[in-house]
């Protein structure tokens, strides 16, 4: 087993250090958050994935993981130093590597042996080749570390899941030797290994992330259209998916992609090729049909409900996605924003997300649960797909809301179903279905 050196405590970090310790191997995860490490030493997380309290604290007490905020002892013996830090997006489209290079920097400048040099940020093709410059120049005479690219494929809400069953692993290295070194590292899973250059392996995780964005952007607009010609999204989703070409994966019509990822990375992917002299006609398209699928979805509401003024809706979901709390980028977020801009008032409720949605919006209100934010409400939106949301009591929602509207944004729901209990259907690229009279005992 190896000694493993991580910087970066984000969720790429920690979920790695936690799985790699899981592996067998005895990690050091390192961040430079003395509060996020003093928290994580005590076994709090600074975010919300399903099983991952549960690794850190089994790999934790097992001494296979600790934790450190200083880069220079959290590397002094580490065979593999991988570095997972954010690469927000600037002004212009383009990733911000700056916190990758500080990071080779400080590693540079503490390193005292060799070792392989693993990025596993998300980042532009041709940043291994600045981090190597970056050893080159700070490292002292006589270390000669190597660099290598192995881009993460970990889904929030089923990230540990992903890391331990992935669908391949993509190790990018100058040489078989280090090739083979990091392949070691992740041998116990008996996955599909991927060794390609490390411009290459740079490239498939954009070209990965981008095309996963495309496909939902794809549905979505298929959805608009299936709005206007009485198609139903669900048989075309189920037709198209199945042919073996394409796949049912990412074909879900919804309020569009959001998170920390699709956006940032869709966006760097643009000014890449941009700074390389093509200008994509493709990529621009992407997020420009992601933006306005909120818009076009709230013209629906508004057509149903009339003025938005004084109207109160309840907005179930507030993570971009289920299985987490993050509310970066969230459509469901950006939906409040747009309706509660057009006058109406919004309780909402999340079951792990509320404390992230609190500091960034301040006049909304929020429910301890589902039916405390349907009460007295004219509609109630499904923003995120929870399974908490799947087994909503109809009859329930119906008796505490003030008016009858179900926006059904994910479509999980049977429209006539809903129908029955004399509440009015609004889904994605659904057939609207009228409100019949409730059965009579």
């Amino acid at each position: 087993m190896a000694e493993i050196a991580i910087v970066g405590a984000g969720h790429v970090g920690l979920v790695t250090a936690a799985c790699f310790a899981e592996l067998g191997h005895t990690v050091t995860s390192i961040d430079k958050d003395v509060q996020r490490i003093a928290n994580l030493r005590d076994g709090i997380l600074p975010f919300f994935e399903p099983e991952l309290s549960e690794l850190v604290a089994r790999n934790a007490s097992a001494s296979r993981l600790c934790f450190s905020d200083d880069i220079a002892s959290g590397i002094s013996s580490a065979e593999y130093i991988f570095i997972a830090v954010g690469t927000p997006m600037l002004h212009d489209g383009s990733a911000d590597v700056s916190c990758v290079s500080a990071a080779a920097e400080e590693i540079a400048r503490a390193l005292d042996h060799d070792a392989i040099v693993i990025n596993k940020s998300t980042v532009p093709v041709g940043t291994a080749e600045m981090i190597l410059g970056i050893l080159r120049r700070h490292c002292e005479t006589g270390i000669n570390p190597s660099v290598a690219s192995n881009p993460e494929f970990l889904r929030q809400g089923s990230a540990v899941k992903d890391f331990m069953n992935p669908d391949r692993i993509v190790v990018g290295a100058a040489s078989d030797l280090v090739q083979d070194a990091i392949r070691g590292l992740y041998s116990p899973l008996n996955a599909t290994v991927i060794a390609t250059g490390i411009a290459t392996a740079e490239m498939i995780k954009y070209a990965s992330n981008t095309f996963l964005a495309m496909k939902l952007s794809f549905i979505n607009e298929i959805a608009n259209i299936c709005d206007r010609v009485g198609a139903d999204i669900l048989g075309v989703v189920q037709g198209v998916g199945s042919d073996k070409r394409i796949g049912a994966a990412y074909l879900r019509p919804g309020l569009g992609y959001g998170g920390s990822c699709f956006p940032k990375d869709v966006a760097a992917l643009e000014s890449l090729a941009k700074n390389h002299g093509f200008n994509s006609q493709l990529l621009p398209a992407i997020v420009r049909a992601n933006s306005r699928q909120i818009d076009m979805f709230v013209l629906t509401v508004k057509r149903l409900l009339g003025d938005l003024k004084a109207k109160r809706i309840a907005v179930l979901g507030l993570s971009y996605k289920p299985d987490t709390d993050d509310v970066s980028g969230s459509p469901a977020i950006a939906f409040i924003r747009s309706v509660t801009a057009g006058g109406a008032e919004v309780v909402a409720h999340d079951p792990v997300a509320i404390p992230r949605a609190r500091r960034i919006l301040a006049d909304v209100a929020f429910a301890s649960s589902a039916y405390e934010a349907v009460a007295k409400a004219d509609a109630v939106a499904i923003a995120t797909d929870w399974p908490d949301y799947r087994e909503l009591d109809f009859a329930l929602a119906k008796s505490l809301m003030r008016g009858d509207l179900i926006i059904d944004t994910p479509n999980i729901y049977d429209a006539h179903l809903v129908a029955s209990y004399g509440l009015r259907y609004a889904g994605m690229g659904r057939p609207q279905a009228a409100p019949v009279p409730l059965l009579q005992s």
